[in-house]
């Protein structure tokens, strides 16, 4: 007997109504949801922050009277910002189990009426975020009572914001929206700014997780309710949102709201220091890598193309790492390096990962017990005596940045000087140090003229870097071995080590 599959659950929706001195209009708001409509309602989640007026008590008396759907009624006794109270709602949303929730105005500005509208691709699955623009109708919004400023501010803003960000939105600015819970489960929104620009975060955060967005036409209307909004200071904080987003993309600055990814890029011919190991590795006998820091496997993908076996060591699991690599072990270089990645290695890799640890010369010492007698390390690390960090340390705007010279995540800085010391200390010879000039391609691209304008400046950061490494060098690159033992034979002075690099080469360890 064929077994008849369970009908799909219908989706939990929510409405999430923020209201802030909104008692004469908060009722007449929740009257206008469709009659028809409010069977499919789940929960109607009423915040109210920290009014002034009798909007608590209005949000009660509504949710008491009969045949209404299963009401929650809350009141801050503090204010906490049109983006603190949504993000309250948001929480509660996620606490009763929601799968959608639609974010609406206690005043009546958005029109319930178009719930069942608003909703719809949502349950459907054609979208993760529904957002109602009263911009997609020409002339639709002056008509339904925008002020003239208001319009061109808007349409200024979402001109700007399109372009930075590379959307297709005809309105940033509407606040009448409707989430799927999973997507938001997904986003940090509980690191957005509790201000006015809330809804601006979300929208960069969904455009950054690639997820979709759908708008549909909404009715405009100005009524006599009460505007808390300061344009000019909205304005500002929206641009600002925008340009940190796009420069953190960048490398720089934090920016807090926007996940890091795991993995790093990597761009063959970029002249990074990554690119100069490979380079390096290209004249040197196939042999046993271990590649610390290997995130998602990119760098040793292609060492394993040119022959050569890599271990990969991360304190993170990149999706795919593993496919990449001949073996990857999970593991913390902060607590040294793991045991299990047992001896042997022509190389060790350790590119741009030293400056991430508190006790780097740990790691490096214990690099030299894994080694092979003649391996070598690769290593590379920031140079903080670039201009670049020497400028922000003498304007007095010294601050980290979400990757380059002031990663956030870096413990220890590194001048040529300090590297040699740290090195030296460690137990190593320098058989070779270099330095690499800024990525200009990382920050204006590889196309058209961004791209030949980042050619020229990459040439002449690498000309500056030649000339003078300490002050222009963006990145330090190190080949080195372990100290050389020395004896004497017959009253002769013979180096162990260039007898143990002339006896044994890399590729007699490969498949140790």
């Amino acid at each position: 007997m064929q077994e008849i599959p369970a009908p799909a659950r219908s989706p939990r929706i929510g409405i999430l109504v923020v209201a802030y001195n909104a008692e004469t209009t908060l009722e007449k708001t929740l009257d206008r949801i469709p009659v028809g409509f409010r069977s499919r309602i789940e929960d109607i989640l009423i915040l109210d922050d920290a009014s002034h007026d009798g909007t608590f008590t209005a949000g009660c008396r509504w949710s008491q009277a009969e045949g209404m759907p299963r009401t929650v009624v809350m009141r801050h006794t503090k204010n906490l910002g049109y983006g603190g109270n949504q993000k309250a709602g948001y929480a509660l949303a996620a606490e009763r189990g929601l799968d959608i929730v639609v974010l609406l105005h206690g005043d009546g500005q958005y029109a319930p009426e178009l719930l069942p509208e608003m909703v719809a691709p949502l349950v459907n699955g054609e979208a993760d975020a529904v957002f109602g623009s009263r911009m997609m109708h020409r002339g639709g919004a002056l008509r339904g009572g925008m002020p003239l400023y208001k319009w061109l501010g808007n349409r200024v803003l979402t001109r700007l914001e399109n372009s930075l960000l590379g959307s297709r939105l005809t309105e940033f600015h509407s606040g009448y929206r409707a989430y799927s819970m999973a997507a938001l489960h997904k986003l940090p929104i509980e690191r957005n700014t509790d201000a006015f620009d809330f809804d601006t975060q979300i929208i960069v955060q969904l455009l950054d997780a690639g997820m979709r967005i759908k708008e549909i036409p909404i009715p405009t209307y100005y009524g006599d309710e009460i505007c808390y909004v300061n344009g000019l200071k909205y304005a500002k904080d929206v641009v600002k949102d925008v340009l940190e987003y796009r420069l953190a993309v960048k490398g720089f600055g934090t920016c807090p709201w926007i996940p890091k990814p795991d993995g790093y890029a990597f761009k063959e011919g970029d002249g990074s220091s990554h690119s100069f190991i490979l380079e390096r590795m290209r004249g040197l006998p196939a042999g046993r890598v271990l590649d610390l820091g290997c995130s998602g496997g990119l760098f040793a993908e292609r060492l394993e193309a040119m022959g050569h076996e890599v271990t990969g060591v991360d304190c993170v699991e990149v999706a795919g790492v593993r496919e990449k690599c001949s073996r990857f072990f999970l593991a913390d270089l902060e607590e040294g390096l793991p045991q299990s990645v047992g001896r042997g290695y022509d190389y060790v890799v350790a590119g741009d990962v030293v400056e991430h640890l508190s006790r780097p010369e740990r790691v490096l010492a214990e690099i030299a017990q894994v080694l092979r007698p003649g391996g070598q390390v690769l290593l590379s690390v920031p140079n903080f005596g670039h201009w670049y960090a020497r400028l922000r340390v003498v304007l007095g705007v010294f601050g980290y940045d979400r990757r380059g010279i002031l990663d956030e995540t870096h413990l220890r800085f590194f001048t040529r000087a300090s590297l040699r010391r740290t090195v030296r200390d460690a137990g190593y010879d320098v058989l070779h140090l270099t330095s690499t000039g800024a990525p200009f391609w990382a920050l204006l691209g590889g196309r058209g003229l961004k791209g030949a304008l980042a050619a020229v400046l990459g040439g002449l950061s690498r000309l500056l870097t030649r000339l003078r490494p300490t002050l222009f060098g963006y990145q330090h690159v190190a080949v080195l071995t372990p100290h050389a033992a020395e004896t004497i034979i017959a009253g002769e002075h013979v180096d162990v080590q260039d007898i143990i690099n002339r006896q044994y080469t890399p590729a007699d360890r490969v498949g140790v």
